[in-house]
């Protein structure tokens, strides 16, 4: 006998109100995470696309359907709300996971600062309005070895203001092969146009020599912008020029130089082999008049865009209206300049997260994943090397030794990757030669217990 809730609707007016179907049991549990007004509207637009099909002759919908329906829109919206997750992916600094994790420690320092009233633009001394980032502003100089430094809530802004405030309506040469494309579709020259400076491309995809800048060179050239390709690699029959090189014919020709190093590496650990990165150091030491670089990349800290280099010219970035457009709030400063004391006190591969992960001997975590695996016994799984990545747009060709659990399932792995996502919390794994992998240089060691929890649920 079918019930009444699985019987189809005879017309429009058995659909119920969106009010009384709101306070379904079956919709409580949704809340707490997305709101009683969020759910109602969840179940008012599901109701009107179900009645625009029932309009239309499916005279099939019934209560059931309904419900069905509705929960499935919830379960969508649910997935959209900031959580945590467990990156088993392999990829430390994973940009659609949040780039780089924060350290615990420096969010337990930053916090008075930030849940109570600060001196973010007060002068103690003189009782009066003062200058946001003053001190913040002097860690970065003090770690980066210049006169001055200032940040913007992202790389991308960073370079912006530098175009606009130095070199509007200016020339700006850039060799063709650092014309680069980077996340969410953003492209280098359409932000320099943008800006209002003047593109002007050199050499070609593959070879620019210091003679194809310095010909370029004329009365309206503004600045020299190199773009470090952080995330590709060009190899075979290719010439770059370095930034020292292009430093001095900036300096001859009275002209800016400005280095977009992307990353934000300050140095490598002695015992990780990764080479090509440029550092900050090294950037600043070639002379370059300006560097800019991410907060969240292999900096390790919080979304923002830094810039390090000539006082004289970070003033004027500073006087831009536009800069106010683009400036961090108080939480950005109180953990970045946690970030940079780190650095500054040489703590970092201690104190920052992406480092304790990127410096974790292979030993360590093959104790790690054998624990793991007899915690789990009667699974189909092994231990098997693998390679871990930087990422953030980071060493692209180059890679860290890791290990992985390796699972085969009588489930699909396709659908395996499913159920691990759809775990609480999350897991995020990658598939290769048709295992699911869990690569353990990018979880931390304290979420083991809750990856054998979901093995031992999901794992057939």
């Amino acid at each position: 006998m079918t019930s009444k809730s699985q019987q189809p609707y005879s017309g429009l007016r058995d659909f119920p109100s969106v009010e009384i179907l709101s306070g379904h049991v079956a919709f409580s549990s949704y809340y707490d995470d997305l709101t009683r007004p969020v759910v109602v509207q969840v179940v008012r637009q599901t109701v009107a696309a179900l009645k625009e099909k029932f309009r239309t002759g499916n005279n099939t919908i019934g209560e059931t359907e309904l419900i069905k329906t509705v929960v499935s829109e919830l379960d969508r919206y649910r997935q959209q709300v900031l959580q945590p997750i467990i990156n088993g992916a392999g990829i430390i600094i994973h940009t659609n996971l949040g780039r780089s994790p924060l350290s615990e420690d420096m969010i337990i320092k930053a916090l008075p600062a930030v849940t109570g009233y600060s001196n973010l633009e007060y002068d103690l001394s003189g009782g009066r309005r003062g200058k946001r980032g003053l001190m913040i502003e002097r860690l970065l100089a003090t770690l980066c070895g210049t006169e001055s430094g200032t940040l913007v809530n992202n790389n991308a802004a960073a370079l912006f203001i530098i175009l606009n405030s130095l070199a509007n309506r200016k020339e700006v040469i850039i060799s063709r092969g650092e014309l680069v494309q980077i996340g969410g579709g953003f492209k280098i020259p359409d932000i320099m146009a943008k800006s209002g400076a003047r593109l002007v491309e050199v050499g070609t995809t593959n070879r620019t020599s210091i003679d194809d800048y310095r010909q370029a060179v004329t009365e309206r050239t503004r600045m020299i912008l190199k773009v470090h390709r952080s995330n590709f690699a060009q190899v075979g029959f290719v010439e770059e020029t370095p930034i020292k090189e292009l430093a001095e014919l900036c300096r001859e020709r009275n002209i800016i130089s400005v280095h977009d190093l992307g990353s934000g590496l300050v140095v490598f650990p002695d015992q990780v082999d990764i080479s090509a990165e440029p550092n900050i150091a090294e950037s600043v030491h070639a002379g370059a008049d300006l560097t800019c670089f991410s907060g969240d990349k292999l900096l390790g800290g919080m979304q923002a865009g830094l810039i390090a280099g000539n006082k004289e010219l970070i003033g004027r970035i500073k006087k831009n209206p536009l800069f106010r457009t683009m400036r961090c709030d108080k939480l950005a400063f109180a953990v970045t300049a946690q970030v940079l004391k780190a650095y500054i006190e040489n703590r970092q591969f201690e104190m920052i997260p992406i480092w304790r992960m990127i410096t974790t001997p292979v030993t360590e975590l093959k104790i790690r994943g054998e624990k793991i695996l007899s915690a789990c016994p009667g699974k189909d799984m092994v231990l098997t090397a693998t390679q871990a990545y930087l990422g953030g747009g980071s060493t692209p060709a180059q890679s860290i030794d890791s290990l992985a659990v390796s699972m085969r399932s009588k489930i699909k792995v396709n659908i395996l990757a499913k159920r691990f996502r759809s775990y609480a919390p999350p897991i995020i794994g990658r598939v290769e030669n048709d295992d699911f992998l869990l690569d353990l240089r990018s979880i931390p060691s304290e979420q083991d217990d809750i990856i054998i929890e979901a093995i031992k649920a999901i794992l057939e």
